[in-house]
C-alpha cells in the first residue's frame, strides 16, 4: 500500500512541515542504512505526504555525512513520486536577493567524497540527466510561487560544493563567471538518486545571503542570516503546500521510466546479492523468476 505520492525534503531552517492533518511518525530502514530522520508522515491539501528533514530535526548532520541513498531510497520504499526540495542557497547574481526563491534547472557538480548512484557492484545502469529536474514538478513551484506571492524564478543552475566551508571569494567570482546563479551543498546527489529511482524531482532554492563574493558580504550579522532563513521558512510553508494541491495527480513526465533504457548489464549476470538490493528499481525490468547468476 503507497504511505505516500509526494515527498518533501526540508533543508536548513526548515525541520518540520505546518499544515499536516493525520500526522505520524515512521521510521524507515533501507538497504543503504539509516535516513536523516524518520519520515513524517500525513495529509496536506488532500494528498499523502512524507516530510524529511534533510539534517534531521536539530541539524546534526552536515552535508557531506548525508545518506543521500537511504533519504530517496526510503521515500521510493514508502511509494512516493515525486520530491519537492528545499534548500538554503547563496546567491551567485545580484538579482537573486535574499528571500527570493529560485526554481532549479541545472547542476553544476563540485563534491568529491559522495557516492552518487545506487548502481555498481554487478550491476551498471547510466540514466540520462541533461535536464536534471522534473518540468511538472517545476512548474508546480514557479506557479504555487504565483499564487502565494512569493518571489520565485523560475529557471537557474545551482553549484552543489562539497563544504562544510563556505567557499572562497576566488571560487565565489569563479562560478559567477559560469553563470552559476545560486550555490549550496547538498541537491546534487538527490536529483541524481531520484531520477535513478524513477522519482520526479524538483528544487527551490531559498536564497539567504550573496555569498562572498558580494561587496557587502563582511557586513552581514548572524542576526540577519537567521531572520532570513524564518522568513524563507515561513514563506516555504505557503509554497510547498500550494505546490501539493497543484501537482497533477498523473504523471506524464519521463521521470517514471527513466531506467527503461538505463540498465546496461545482462541480467543473467546480475549477482544475486545485488539484484535482491535493488529489486525495488529493478523488477519492473528484469524477467520475473530469472535467476540471477550470484
Amino acid at each position: 500500500m503507497q504511505q505516500a505520492e509526494i515527498g518533501i525534503i526540508g533543508g536548513s531552517g526548515l525541520y518540520s512541515m505546518p499544515g499536516f492533518s493525520d500526522v505520524h511518525e515512521l521510521p524507515v530502514q533501507t538497504p543503504f542504512g539509516e535516513p536523516s530522520d524518520v519520515y513524517v508522515l500525513g495529509m496536506l491539501e488532500g494528498r499523502k505526504v512524507a516530510f524529511l528533514a534533510r539534517h534531521g530535526r536539530g541539524h546534526r548532520i552536515m552535508p557531506t555525512e548525508l545518506n543521500f541513498r537511504a533519504n530517496i531510497y526510503g521515500m521510493k520504499q514508502l511509494g512516493v513520486e515525486r520530491i519537492l526540495s528545499l534548500s538554503a542557497v547563496g546567491s551567485l547574481k545580484e538579482e537573486h536577493k535574499p528571500t527570493d526563491f529560485v526554481i532549479l534547472d541545472q547542476f553544476i557538480d563540485r563534491t568529491y567524497s559522495r557516492i552518487s548512484t545506487f548502481f555498481g557492484n554487478g550491476v551498471v545502469a547510466h540514466v540520462a540527466f541533461g535536464d536534471p529536474v522534473c518540468p511538472e514538478a517545476s512548474e508546480a513551484y514557479a506557479e504555487s510561487c504565483k499564487q502565494v506571492g512569493v518571489v520565485g524564478k523560475k529557471g537557474g543552475t545551482y553549484v552543489c560544493m562539497e563544504g562544510p566551508q563556505f567557499s572562497t571569494k576566488a571560487e565565489s567570482n569563479l562560478y559567477r563567471s559560469w553563470g552559476a546563479d545560486v550555490i549550496g551543498m547538498t541537491n546534487l546527489q538527490e536529483a541524481k538518486l531520484a531520477r535513478e529511482a524513477e522519482i520526479c524531482y524538483a528544487t527551490c532554492a531559498m536564497v539567504t545571503d550573496y555569498d562572498c563574493w558580494h561587496p557587502g558580504h563582511d557586513s552581514v550579522t548572524v542576526e540577519q542570516i537567521v531572520k532570513v532563513l524564518n522568513t524563507n521558512a515561513d514563506n516555504a510553508a505557503k509554497v510547498v503546500k500550494n505546490a501539493v494541491a497543484l501537482m497533477p495527480k498523473e504523471r506524464k513526465c519521463k521521470c517514471g521510466s527513466a531506467l527503461q533504457f538505463a540498465i546496461m548489464t545482462d541480467q543473467k549476470k546480475i549477482p544475486a546479492a545485488a539484484r535482491q538490493k535493488l529489486g525495488l528499481l529493478l523488477d519492473k525490468y528484469l524477467t520475473h523468476g530469472q535467476e540471477a547468476k550470484a
